[in-house]
């Protein structure tokens, strides 16, 4: 990877975008578990887990990614761009929805996986659509779980201190970051 190239670069800022909009909902989430209180020991086993999924979920979803866009050409990578538009639709909605959701103990086992896997989910079709576009699969992998893991620990240590409002706004704006990935692939 020659680092002095522009497309390197501007795959590095691609993927590093992606990777906080995804990490917004780890953020999110982290800020409504932070404000019920919680405890350091607690902040980091949740946040390690969060990175490791935010890992796992978009390399199974680029593996699955490249066998689609073997088959299909390219009408993958307008798959990929309407996925990304969806996703992103999808996060905008969430966020703007105003149904309570069923509270879990996030110290459990069963807990912490949940919530990293609902934080995680998204990177998994977002890996899709970026496994049907040859990418640099082992910078994207950190990237993203860098991106939700300290993103995990900033809502966690933010929630101890601020109000609500924040976890809503940054679900929408990572839903319009990938509105925005999915109308350039399309385009």
């Amino acid at each position: 990877m020659d680092l002095a190239s522009p497309l390197v670069w501007a795959q590095i800022i691609s993927i590093g975008l992606m990777a906080v909009a995804l990490g917004l909902d780890a953020l999110s989430l982290g800020l409504g578990i932070g404000m019920k209180g919680i405890r350091k020991l607690d902040i980091l086993k949740i946040s390690v887990t969060t990175a490791l999924f935010h890992m796992i979920m978009p390399l199974a979803g680029m593996r699955m990614g490249g066998y689609i866009s073997m088959l299909l050409g390219k009408v993958a990578t307008m798959c990929g761009g309407i996925l990304l538009l969806l996703l992103g639709l999808h996060m905008v909605y969430s966020s703007l929805r105003t149904e309570e959701s069923k509270s879990y103990d996030y110290r459990s086992f069963l807990g912490l996986t949940l919530f990293s896997l609902s934080v995680s989910i998204d990177s998994f079709s977002v890996g899709v659509s970026l496994g049907m576009f040859a990418g640099d699969v082992l910078l994207t992998v950190l990237m993203f779980g860098v991106a939700g893991g300290l993103m995990s620990v900033i809502g966690l240590l933010l929630g101890r201190r601020v109000g609500q409002w924040i976890g809503e706004y940054g679900e929408a704006l990572g839903g319009v970051i990938l509105l925005a990935f999915g109308i350039k692939f399309l385009l």
